[in-house]
């Protein structure tokens, strides 16, 4: 599979899982397929595999039609640990290969090589357990180490954080001068876009909703995104919304938001960020 294929098999928008647990997340998942997401996005340290793998095996919607994330742990980075997660993590899913495989966070403080669990998971592509693989959270020297491991064009993509408020503009354009493609997680910045006037006056004139402009901006820029909701109206217009295009002027007072408001930082697992 070559890079273009790789990329373009990701979704633009996705479903995220984080900090849903037990039925919380059997239910989103589920109305989530129900009302026409087709990219599902979990980890291991999320706690929640088997659950997103019971709603899948419930839902109707075929395995073909599917594109299935997970994130190896931190704990699971050693050579001869991350495929045997890897598999567990599969068993959970109730799948015999995931669509995509990102190495959730870097070994803090790099005590594990970048190399050494990039190659274990060039590893598992080759063995058949997962068709794509890639990275999250990822500095840019690091991207660099990952590269020079097992190429650019074998990382589909890099996951960050970004929002209107973290536009995280280093990172992505050194994974865009590799020809590395970006997914945003917490795109709506955990709900806070919806209480920001210049956003708001956007939207107004749109006739749209501050998430649908904080996203349209995201995918403006070539992004996948991956929104969670646990709401079943929220789930169908984070999905289903009319695409704002933004104008060059609207793009540059979004451009104003920045803040470097990082929401995901947990202390002793963040590398050093650019």
């Amino acid at each position: 599979m070559n890079a273009t294929t790789q990329h373009t098999a990701i979704p633009e928008i996705g479903l995220g899982t984080f900090r849903l647990q037990g039925q919380v997340v059997i239910d989103s998942v589920t109305t989530g397929l129900d009302v026409g997401y087709r990219h599902i996005d979990t980890a291991q340290i999320y706690g929640n595999e088997a659950e997103v793998g019971q709603a899948i095996a419930a839902s109707p919607v075929p395995r073909d039609a599917l594109f299935v994330t997970t994130k190896i742990w931190i704990e699971n980075l050693q050579r001869d640990k991350l495929i045997p997660s890897l598999k567990d993590s599969l068993h959970k899913l109730r799948l015999e290969q995931l669509d995509l495989t990102l190495i959730h966070w870097p070994s803090p403080q790099d005590a594990i090589p970048v190399a050494e669990y990039m190659a274990a998971l060039a590893e598992a592509k080759a063995q058949g357990l997962t068709r794509a693989i890639g990275v999250s959270n990822f500095t840019n020297a690091q991207l660099q180490q990952a590269i020079d491991t097992v190429g650019a064009s074998e990382i589909a993509t890099q996951q960050i954080e970004i929002h209107p408020f973290l536009q995280n503009r280093t990172v992505i354009d050194f994974a865009r001068s590799q020809g590395i493609h970006i997914t945003a997680y917490m795109p709506l910045a955990y709900g806070k876009v919806v209480a920001d006037p210049v956003i708001a006056a956007i939207a107004a004139k749109h006739g749209a909703t501050p998430a649908q402009v904080a996203l349209s901006w995201s995918l403006q820029q070539g992004f996948a995104v991956i929104p969670s909701s646990t709401k079943r109206a929220n789930l169908e217009a984070n999905l289903h919304f009319q695409r704002i295009i933004l104008s060059p002027d609207e793009m540059a007072q979004m451009a104003t938001l920045e803040r470097g408001e990082r929401l995901a930082n947990p202390d002793g697992l963040a590398p050093q960020w650019d």
